[in-house]
């Protein structure tokens, strides 16, 4: 048996029991384990992990500690420059797109809502999530730690809050999407795009009240739903704002 010591920081705390929060402790491995496999044996899965230091070097997740190795694990650095040292996961996505397991519907809407790319089925399988996550390069939302773990996931995160309207500040905060912000140009349904259309294409689908007190209509290009500014508008607008600080709707 090998002991080691190992400290985890600010966010990864949130996967550990209260006597490892916060501390450095000792911790016992057998044989020669990666040190990825030891920090998911204590529930952190590897990719909300961005830094791992031994003995104040930096190494990557194939690194087998030795005994009396001081380990040092860190969450994803938003302002600090890391370059210099050993990138544990791969380049940023190019384009910021989710898909969420089927604990997370509500957020999807959201997320939806305020203009991402979001995928959600609440059929989906852990290995469905994953192959698509994987071939179209989404980020995994989950409340599911062992999914994180799972070797093929690189880009994902555990949602800490259980309430989501908690959850898409959460999200818009851990990922810094405020800037990306594209409010009420997604299907809340079945995730298209969706883009003004004349009022005089749709009458025939209309209500006689929506008919007579709207003129300004929007469809989505995949499932065919049908938006208007009502009152729905006016509530998810001031929803919005007091998750975004008055960010407003880019419809015109």
């Amino acid at each position: 048996m090998k002991t080691i010591t190992i400290r985890f920081y600010e966010e990864l705390n949130d996967f550990l029991p209260r006597e490892h929060k916060k501390r450095p402790f000792q911790h016992q491995v057998k044989d020669n384990p990666s040190i990825k496999d030891i920090i998911e044996s204590l529930g952190v899965p590897h990719c909300e992990v961005d830094l791992i230091l031994a003995n104040s070097q930096s190494v990557d997740f194939a690194y087998q500690p030795d005994s009396g190795d001081i380990i040092s694990v860190y969450p994803k650095f938003e302002s600090l420059d890391i370059s210099p040292v050993t990138h544990l996961r791969e380049k940023p996505l190019r384009t910021i797109r989710f898909i969420n397991d089927v604990n997370l519907g509500k957020l999807a809407k959201y997320l939806r809502l305020l203009g991402f790319d979001t995928l959600y089925g609440n059929n989906f399988h852990d290995e469905e999530i994953v192959g698509i996550a994987d071939k179209e390069k989404r980020i995994i939302l989950t409340r599911d730690t062992g999914l994180l773990k799972r070797r093929k996931v690189t880009h994902g995160y555990w949602v800490r809050s259980t309430n989501p309207k908690e959850q898409i500040k959460e999200v818009i905060e851990r990922f810094d999407l405020r800037n990306n912000i594209k409010s009420f140009t997604r299907c809340l349904e079945c995730n298209g795009l969706i883009s003004k259309i004349n009022k005089e294409a749709i009458e025939n689908e209309l209500l006689p009240n929506t008919k007579k007190y709207f003129s300004t209509f929007y469809r989505c290009r995949n499932c065919g739903k049908i938006y208007w500014k009502g009152t729905h508008y006016d509530n998810m607008l001031q929803e919005i704002e007091n998750w975004t600080k008055n960010i407003a709707t880019q419809i015109d």
